[in-house]
């Protein structure tokens, strides 16, 4: 199946690797990546002599969140429009996050705002000590609300309190010591991580891997329900059409500090 944002590569030995094909725009997100991705992760599901799926970015960046035009596009829309894109937002986290094989992120310079939902959805993952990684929404008026869930999994209510509401940038030894990456290294070595890592996974028993998954997924499912699911896309989708939302979109749309900012002390 021919994609136009990503690719899905796979490996003799076992493994898959998908990437996020937009480096000219950063890998961000918009309606046509978020839509090859669930096709891709839907066929990947049904792969039962699948190992691995790594997931990495093209270019410089992990990505950048949200493509620009997409939340041009956005800003424009009514909550009902909002909510359909919120949905399949949460759609593309879900499925990520219940693969059946084991998941892998690989990070290397920005990982901004939505992308930080797809490394909390993937079991491992590792990261440039430089990379930068920020939950960025507040700065234009929005919420990381349909990953938030996934980011309080992989690194708990306090840290992910932090990074929202402060929206500050972290490293990428940073975000090892918080849990969100399990391993780091200098950005000219992180390939030989992630070689010595996919060996690692390789060398286990796949079934025996598929069902350890499963098993942490059963212990800790009761926190992720569906009407969890629909609060935090209808979250979205109401900070959107917000007066806040949409002057903030506007804001970074037009290049200029939003009408909440307030200077500094002298």
């Amino acid at each position: 199946m021919p994609f136009n944002t990503i690719q899905l590569e796979h490996h003799p030995q076992g493994h898959a690797t998908l990437w996020l094909n937009r480096p000219a725009r950063h890998n961000a997100f918009n309606a046509q990546m978020i839509d090859e991705l669930l096709q891709a992760l839907e066929q990947l599901h049904g792969n039962d002599r699948l190992r691995l799926l790594v997931l990495r970015g093209r270019g410089r960046h992990f990505s950048a969140g949200a493509d620009i035009e997409w939340m041009r596009e956005a800003a424009e829309l009514d909550y009902a429009a909002n909510l359909r894109d919120a949905e399949a937002l949460g759609e593309l986290m879900y499925r990520l996050y219940q693969l059946p094989m084991p998941t892998l992120a690989v990070v290397q310079g920005a990982a901004f705002g939505g992308a930080l939902g797809l490394i909390a959805c993937c079991d491992l993952a590792l990261g440039a000590e430089d990379a930068q990684l920020s939950l960025s929404e507040v700065r234009i008026g929005l919420a990381p609300a349909v990953i938030s869930p996934y980011v309080v999994k992989a690194i708990g209510e306090r840290a992910t309190r932090r990074l929202a509401i402060s929206a500050e940038r972290i490293s990428g030894e940073q975000a090892r010591a918080l849990g969100l990456l399990t391993e780091t290294a200098p950005a000219d070595a992180l390939e030989a991580l992630l070689e010595r890592w996919v060996t690692a996974l390789m060398g286990n028993s796949p079934q025996a891997m598929r069902e350890s998954k499963a098993l942490v997924q059963e212990a800790s499912r009761h926190s992720l329900t569906r009407e969890l699911r629909r609060h935090t896309e209808q979250s979205i989708a109401r900070i959107r059409v917000s007066p806040e939302g949409q002057e903030g979109l506007r804001a970074f749309l037009e290049k200029r500090p939003p009408n909440w900012s307030v200077e500094p002390e002298s």
